[in-house]
């Protein structure tokens, strides 16, 4: 019998049985062939059809499909409930750079889809930044704030990022191993190699994170799209996509407080919000974001002035302080005025029901002073 009449009947049978359906989960999908190889080299070669990726099959990728069905079972559960929170949040972003869209698994490879993940080597969040590279793509990072945490700017990020490594290597899989390993790293093997860019032929001269790394993330591709093939049951994240929002302050507050005057549970905040390290959002010049459940907004919005007043110093109190007219001059800023009369920004706007920190020269603004 040839190899590909093999190949039409080992498929026929999957077929068959992925249309009758069995009810216990199998670490090899549901097909029940003597080689169910050969259902997956067809299901990865539908798959193939759709993404400029290259999602080819081979016993590694093998290896993943069996470790994240049977001893990663529990997880891949968790992180196909969190995909539907996160999975539209960096579809839009792919969009917005042309590049593909399956890249989002990797994050499932990097993270579990987890914001707060942490690695051995100090990378943080979704995309697993280090710390030198969120300064390359302008994350911030301080006592406070931790944007590799954040869903929003940490894939705008690994988007920047992914699109300079194509560019760089040209070739899909080099970018995957050079996003984990480095693109040192990628460049040493191909001139070890002799000057090769086939991932499969520099294999051996990659570091074995960087290995096993391309073969996971096809792995990931698969199962993500046919989690039904091994009877895996999604374990639902407290939100979706659909019932969130955004809002933007550029005050102080805490979760806490918000939490407190939106009747929604610290946890959830936190949950929504892991950019902010101690619950405290703190006073800034750019605008920051705050995700909240979408039934919330319109409550945000009728309470901000009371967050706000809650949010301010107690020097905010005028009894005992009299009134002055400053008029702003050439090379003024808020934080400037608010060291000459010692008080706080947050103080400025409020007397002032300034929007945000921006002011003109010749613009009038109150101040109390002692």
């Amino acid at each position: 019998m040839t190899i590909r009449l093999k190949f039409i009947i080992g498929v026929s049978l999957c077929l068959f049985v992925y249309g009758r359906g069995i009810s216990q989960p199998q670490p090899i999908a549901i097909c029940n062939t003597p080689n169910p190889d050969i259902f997956y080299e067809y299901q990865f070669a539908l798959l193939d059809k759709k993404t400029p990726l290259d999602l080819e099959y081979n016993s590694m990728v093998r290896s993943y499909i069996d470790k994240y069905t049977t001893v990663r079972r529990a997880d891949l559960a968790k992180t196909l409930g969190l995909a539907k929170l996160y999975f539209p949040i960096f579809e839009q972003y792919l969009d917005k750079y042309d590049l593909p869209l399956e890249l989002k698994y990797l994050s499932v490879v990097e993270s579990g889809l987890d914001p707060m993940a942490k690695s051995s080597s100090g990378a943080v969040g979704l995309w697993q930044f280090l710390l030198h590279s969120a300064t390359m793509f302008d994350l911030e990072v301080n006592s406070y704030v931790d944007e590799r945490r954040d869903v929003y700017k940490s894939t705008d990020a690994a988007c920047r990022y992914f699109r300079y490594l194509y560019q760089t290597f040209g070739n899909w899989h080099l970018v995957l191993a050079a996003y984990n390993g480095g693109p040192g790293v990628v460049r040493n093997a191909i001139e070890r190699s002799g000057g090769k860019t086939n991932l499969w032929e520099i294999l051996p001269y990659l570091p074995e994170p960087t290995q096993k790394y391309v073969p996971a993330f096809l792995a990931m591709n698969y199962l993500m799209t046919y989690p039904n093939d091994f009877n895996v049951e999604t374990t639902d994240a407290a939100f979706t996509f659909e019932n969130i929002d955004t809002v933007y302050i550029n005050y102080s507050t805490t979760l806490t407080q918000i939490a407190e005057n939106l009747n929604v549970s610290i946890e959830q905040l936190r949950f929504l919000n892991p950019v902010y390290k101690l619950d405290i959002i703190p006073e800034s010049v750019k605008k920051q974001i705050l995700v909240l459940p979408s039934s919330k907004v319109v409550d945000f919005i009728s309470f901000e002035n009371k967050i706000l007043s809650s949010a301010i110093p107690d020097s905010t109190k005028i009894e005992k302080k009299h009134k002055i007219v400053y008029k702003v001059e050439k090379g003024d800023f808020l934080h400037k005025i608010a060291i000459k009369y010692r008080c706080n920004p947050a103080d400025i706007r409020l007397w002032n029901q300034l929007k945000n920190d921006f002011i003109a020269p010749d613009q009038s603004l109150v101040i109390w002073v002692d």
